[in-house]
């Protein structure tokens, strides 16, 4: 969609023009489902939570400034929505020693070895309060301090929760290479290479080709 098309269909959404609305939820419904996915436990609640953040673009509209990119300005509007459902829905209860994790590093991630849609699947697996953290540091590129305010936790806290995430992705990542390994090797008895869909060594830097921050 070129710039003008794109800039007649915000002047009609502006005027509530429901069929501007239409066009521009249909244009952009993947790239904001791909953000919410992030954040969601399943694809019906990041359906429910990109919905929402399409009725406060529609209803902020008029506030965007042309000059600006729309992907930045719904991209931010959707992260935030996501975030606030976290907010409201989590019962976060942080009951570990936090403090110590002042002095953890980020350490290396072990997803360089997946496809996108192999990891979105894993980390959809984590706690919420992991998943949350290591969206906003590893992949929306926030500092621990930045998170820490957003969601009203302490910055060890942030770290810890990234930390521990960063563990439970790697336990995931091993039993899933542990199981294509051995189906490749039971396939290869009965003489023919099936196609396997997590092979760790075989799916290249699906999140870090998105642009993850290690």
């Amino acid at each position: 969609m070129g710039d003008e098309e794109l800039h007649q269909l915000i002047r009609g959404c502006v005027k509530q023009d429901r069929k501007c609305q239409k066009m521009l939820y249909k244009a952009f419904y993947g790239f904001s489902m791909g953000i919410c996915l992030r954040y969601a436990n399943n694809r019906e609640e990041a359906a429910e939570v990109m919905n929402q953040g399409f009725l406060k673009v529609f209803t902020h509209i008029d506030r965007f400034d042309l000059d600006r990119p729309f992907k930045a300005w719904l991209g931010r509007i959707m992260m935030n929505v996501s975030i606030d459902y976290y907010r409201a829905n989590l019962k976060m209860a942080y009951t570990d020693d936090l403090d110590k994790a002042e002095h953890l590093t980020d350490g290396q991630l072990v997803d360089r070895n997946l496809n996108y849609e192999d990891l979105l699947r894993m980390v959809q697996q984590l706690p919420q309060a992991y998943r949350t953290v290591f969206n906003l540091f590893a992949v929306d590129g926030y500092s621990h301090e930045e998170i820490a305010e957003m969601l009203n936790i302490s910055t060890g806290t942030s770290k810890s929760n990234l930390h521990k995430a960063r563990q439970k992705l790697k336990l995931m990542v091993l039993k899933a290479e542990e199981a294509a390994n051995n189906n490749s090797n039971y396939n290869r008895g009965m003489g023919y290479n099936p196609i396997v869909a997590m092979v760790g060594n075989d799916i290249r830097n699906a999140f870090y080709n998105n642009g993850i921050r290690r």
